[in-house]
C-alpha cells in the first residue's frame, strides 16, 4: 500500500490517471428486474473447472436462484440439495451483460456477496468466452474461500504481453502479482489488493456492502471501493442509480483509486483490451478455490460441496444496482462542482 503524499505539480500533470479531466454521463442503469432484460443466464460447463451447474434463466427463476424485485438482485448457489459425486455439480449462477462495453466507468452498487468456505464469486468483465484470455479480462471484485482483502486483476493474452510496476502505479491497493500476460496454466494476471479489510467477504457483508466503480480509458484501469459505513463515497457514486441522463460526472473527485492499471512501455492496454461483457458469477472449488482451500475449512472442497448443502446458505449476491457511465464532451461552467478535490 502506497501512502498519499504531495506530488510535484509536473509528476502530478504526467499521470496517466490525471493527464486530462474526464467527464461521463449515464448510458444504462440496471435495477431489479432490469437486469433479466440486460443479461443473460449463461448455462454452459464452468470454464474454471468448479464443482457448479450453471443453470438457465427458467431453472434460476423456478428455484429461486436468481430473484428481482423493483430494487433487488439475488442471484445465489443452491442450499438445499446432497448432491450425487458422480453427478452435476452445485446449481449455480453465471449471469452475462448482452451487450458489450468499451470505454466507460460502472459503478455498483452491492449489499451482499457469497461467503462460505469452497466459494469463488467474481465480478468482472471478459471479452471472449471461447479463446480467453483473448481481448483481455478485468476483475473487479474476486477471491476465494472468504480470504480477503478484495484481488483487483487484469489478464492479457500472450499475443499482449503486460506487465505493471509499482513505482508507476497510482493507488492505495498493494500490487503483488506484476506479470497480466496469462495463459491457461499460468493464470495469475496482475493482481493489486485493496487496502480495506471491508472490501470483500463477511467484512463487506457485514457492514451491509459498498460501491466498487471501475474506469476504463486507453491509458489505465481505475478500480475504487467505498464500503457502505465510509463518509467519504461521492454523491455520484452513491446515487449512481438516480443519476439523470444529462448529469455530468467527473471521476477526479473520486479520491485514488484503489486499483491504478496504466497503460506505457511494458503494457498497451488500448491493444490489449477489446469491448467487453460484464459478468457476476459464484463458482465453488474449481482452478483458485480448490488448491487454495484452507485447512480450517470442513472435509475437501468437492465433498464439502456435494455433502454439506446448508453451508451454502450465505452463498448469494444481492445487487442494488449497476450503472455504466459513457465518456462525454466537457460540460459548462456552470455544471463544475465546488467540491471537487484532487488525491495529491
Amino acid at each position: 500500500m502506497k501512502p498519499q503524499q504531495l506530488v510535484p505539480l509536473l509528476a502530478l500533470l504526467a499521470s496517466p490517471a490525471l493527464a486530462a479531466v474526464r467527464w461521463y454521463q449515464v448510458d444504462e442503469t440496471f435495477v431489479g428486474d432490469s437486469f433479466l432484460d440486460g443479461f443473460e443466464h449463461e448455462d454452459f460447463e464452468d470454464p474454471t473447472h468448479g464443482r457448479v451447474n450453471y443453470v438457465d434463466e427458467c431453472t434460476a427463476l423456478e428455484k429461486n436462484l436468481t430473484y428481482v424485485n423493483k430494487d433487488t438482485l439475488i442471484m445465489r448457489a443452491d442450499y438445499t440439495t446432497v448432491l450425487d459425486p458422480n453427478g452435476p455439480g452445485r446449481d449455480s449462477i453465471r449471469l452475462s451483460s448482452k451487450k458489450q462495453y468499451g470505454y466507460s466507468i460502472m459503478i455498483l452498487d452491492v449489499r451482499h456477496m457469497p461467503t462460505g468456505c469452497g466459494t469463488w464469486p467474481a465480478f468482472w468483465t471478459n471479452s471472449n468466452n471461447n479463446t480467453w484470455p483473448t481481448g483481455g479480462e478485468i476483475d473487479i471484485i474476486e477471491g476465494v474461500n472468504d480470504q480477503g482483502p478484495n484481488a483487483s486483476v487484469l489478464h492479457t493474452s500472450t499475443d499482449h504481453a503486460c506487465t505493471q510496476s509499482d513505482s508507476s502505479m497510482d493507488d492505495r491497493g498493494q500490487l503483488v502479482s506484476e506479470k497480466c500476460t496469462s495463459s491457461v496454466g499460468d493464470g495469475a494476471g496482475c493482481r493489486v489488493n485493496s487496502d480495506s479489510a471491508k472490501s470483500y467477504g463477511p467484512e463487506l457483508n457485514a457492514v451491509g456492502g459498498g460501491w466498487y466503480a471501475m474506469e476504463r480509458t486507453s491509458q489505465f484501469v481505475n478500480v475504487w471501493f467505498w464500503a457502505r459505513d465510509d463518509d467519504s463515497v461521492p454523491d455520484e457514486v452513491k446515487d449512481a442509480s438516480t443519476l439523470k441522463d444529462s448529469q455530468k460526472v467527473n471521476p477526479d473527485a473520486w479520491g485514488q483509486p484503489q486499483a491504478n492499471f496504466v497503460s506505457g512501455n511494458t503494457c498497451d492496454l488500448d491493444a490489449a483490451f477489446k469491448p467487453q461483457n460484464i459478468i457476476f458469477n459464484l463458482s465453488l472449488c474449481g482452478d483458485w478455490a480448490g488448491p487454495a482451500y484452507p485447512s480450517t475449512c470442513p472435509s475437501t472442497c468437492v465433498d464439502h460441496v456435494n455433502n454439506d448443502p446448508a453451508a451454502f446458505k450465505d452463498a448469494y449476491w444481492d445487487v442494488a444496482s449497476l450503472t455504466i457511465l459513457s465518456p462525454t464532451s466537457s460540460p459548462s461552467k456552470r455544471h463544475h462542482h465546488s467540491h471537487k478535490r484532487h488525491y495529491f
